[in-house]
Order: C-alpha cells, then sequence, then structure tokens
C-alpha cells in the first residue's frame, strides 16, 4: 500500500538506504551535487527538505555534506499536521530559513506527485519559496506529469526502470 492510497507490486524502501551510513553519504553528496548544478545556472538554494518523515534524512545529509563542502544549506523539515501547541507551525528549520528564502523540495519516491504537492504547497505556505524538486526514485507512475503544473523542475536520481526491465 503506497501514501497514494494506491497497490503497487514492488516496493522501494528507500528510508533503509537513507538512514544507513553509507547510504546518507552516498545521498547527501548525490542530492549536494544537484544542489551546485542548480546553483551553477544562478538559482539560489537556500534550503533543502520536504515532507516527513521521507525527505528528512535526505535533507539532513544533504545540509551535512553541504556545511563539509563550506557552501552551506539548512535542511528543514514540514509536518503532515501543524504542531499541536506552541506556535502550531507546519515547518521546522525555519530559523534558519528567513520569508522568502529559496528551497530545494525534496522527496524519497515520487509515484502520483501527491505527497511532492503537498510538501510544495506547505513549503510556501510558510513562507518559503520552491524553485526546483528532486527524488530519490521516480516510480514513473504519472507523478512527473502531475506535478508540471507546479512550474518546478523534476529531477530523479534514479527511475524504476532503472531497477525493473518492462515486460
Amino acid at each position: 500500500m503506497l501514501a497514494s492510497g494506491r497497490t503497487s507490486d514492488f516496493y522501494l524502501d528507500c528510508k533503509q538506504t537513507a538512514l544507513s551510513a553509507e547510504g546518507a553519504y552516498l545521498i547527501g553528496k548525490l542530492v549536494f551535487e544537484h544542489v551546485r548544478e542548480l546553483r551553477k545556472k544562478g538559482v539560489t538554494i537556500d534550503g533543502v527538505g520536504g515532507l516527513t518523515l521521507g525527505a528528512d534524512p535526505i535533507a539532513v545529509a544533504t545540509a551535512l555534506t553541504s556545511q563539509a563542502a563550506g557552501e552551506p544549506v539548512q535542511a528543514f523539515i514540514i509536518r503532515k499536521e501543524p504542531k499541536g501547541h506552541g506556535t502550531g507551525a507546519w515547518m521546522e528549520g525555519s530559523a534558519m530559513l528567513p520569508e522568502g528564502s529559496k528551497v530545494l523540495i525534496v522527496e524519497d519516491v515520487v509515484t502520483t506527485g501527491g505527497s511532492s504537492r503537498k510538501a510544495i504547497e506547505r513549503a510556501v505556505f510558510s513562507g518559503l519559496a520552491p524553485m526546483a524538486l528532486v527524488c530519490l526514485v521516480d516510480r514513473e507512475e504519472g507523478g512527473r506529469a502531475a506535478l508540471a503544473d507546479t512550474g518546478l523542475p523534476m529531477t530523479s536520481i534514479f527511475t524504476r526502470s532503472d531497477f525493473f526491465a518492462e515486460p
């Protein structure tokens, strides 16, 4: 069962990879390289994050990698529900990302694009300016097309085709 409510004949557990030491290191390098490519094209990226829980280890790995490279990009987390106490905020990490900060939305797996769309909408609601989207895996089930109207360029590090041959 996927987050979209659909069932699938395969499951890619990116969280297990992203939470391993080696996986976090490699993901941080790959996503930070994407940040660097965007910056070379003149796209400012101040922060990286997305909807909890899939985006959390990706954002933190990228932030650590960027700091080690001397080109810091801040991590943030978007909650699935607003905080039930205190400020009632949708986002954690806002202290390092003032209103108008330009961000990269990250996602572990994109299927229908629903979680990515929520992350984009909530980032905007929280005062951030999403500039692009990167996912670890595009399941190639319509998510890219469904997100086209956001106007954000989407990059996938891997696609379903990288793992499974089509019948």
